[in-house]
């Protein structure tokens, strides 16, 4: 008979806390480090009295992120221009097998959905990722927070009701918004502003995310007249012989990974509605694209 150790009890949920920490706070670096100190309480506690580990690294995982999302908002930072959450892979693989499960992780860790949650109070944000990502039931979410259930579920409504009115709703297919990106890149790169035109929605809208760290636009840009002429004036100032792309699956979708010599210069990701782009996301601070140097 095989015992697991509690690194083997660890490892198996460590998706779960990764994934409940990056939807707490928009930020790999700061989700990796709530999980290793996730790890380092779980590792010196007495576990003997633990009879549902999901729960109970859960618990010490949201606590963490929350306690770390007080200390962002306290520090009162000044970000340059727009704020994107930090790109995020999400290649689920086989360990998410249905498709509507599926459909629900990737809808929580989309940027439109995630920018959304940065308006929330830290508990408003933790019972809406624990209750609508993750399932949780409200009795559970109220131990892991040391709350009553009354005051969770009122919660709950108050941040279902602040995302319901603020995210937009876009197409999630796959294939379509890959297509899309695949011809909205060769457009762009081509100066052929006529054919960008003709994939942007008239009142698309362009985030970029610079952190005042590289070229990006300082607000976002809104209207297809705006955002085409932009990008088609951004493709002739590259070096396309330096430049390549790669596809992968980010925050719920495709994306494009632009790599200057082999290292990661951008990401960028659209959303789709009625066949046209509706939203443009370029990520182009150098912090939040270290994670990708391993693509």
């Amino acid at each position: 008979m095989t015992t697991e150790t509690p690194t083997d009890v660890f490892e198996a949920h460590r998706p779960v806390l990764l994934g409940v920490a990056y939807r707490m706070l928009g930020r790999v670096a700061d989700a990796e480090d709530v999980v290793q100190e996730a790890w380092l309480r779980w590792s010196g506690s007495d576990r003997a009295g633990v009879r549902e580990p999901r729960g109970y690294l859960v618990r010490i995982t949201t606590r963490l992120a929350i306690d770390r999302l007080r200390q962002i908002k306290a520090r009162g930072e000044t970000y340059v221009g727009p704020w994107l959450p930090e790109p995020y892979v999400t290649d689920f693989g086989d360990t998410v097998p249905d498709t509507a499960e599926r459909a629900v992780l990737a809808d929580s860790v989309s940027l439109a959905v995630l920018v959304v949650l940065e308006s929330l109070s830290p508990l408003e944000r933790a019972v809406f990722v624990l209750r609508e990502a993750f399932g949780f039931p409200y009795a559970d979410i109220a131990t892991m927070l040391d709350r009553g259930e009354p005051a969770v579920r009122q919660l709950a409504g108050r941040a279902r009701k602040h995302v319901e009115e603020r995210r937009p709703r876009f197409e999630v297919d796959p294939a379509q918004r890959r297509d899309l990106t695949e011809r909205f890149l060769a457009a762009a790169a081509d100066g052929d502003l006529e054919g960008l035109m003709a994939l942007l929605a008239p009142e698309v809208r362009l985030v970029g995310d610079s952190g005042g760290k590289s070229r990006a636009p300082l607000r976002v840009l809104q209207t297809a007249d705006k955002v085409g002429r932009f990008l088609v004036g951004a493709a002739q100032k590259s070096a396309p012989g330096r430049l390549s792309v790669r596809f992968l699956e980010l925050n719920g979708g495709p994306a494009a990974l632009i790599l200057t010599d082999g290292r990661p210069d951008s990401v960028l990701q659209i959303d789709v509605a009625d066949g046209r782009v509706q939203s443009v996301y370029i990520m182009r601070n150098p912090d939040k694209l270290r994670s990708l140097t391993a693509f």
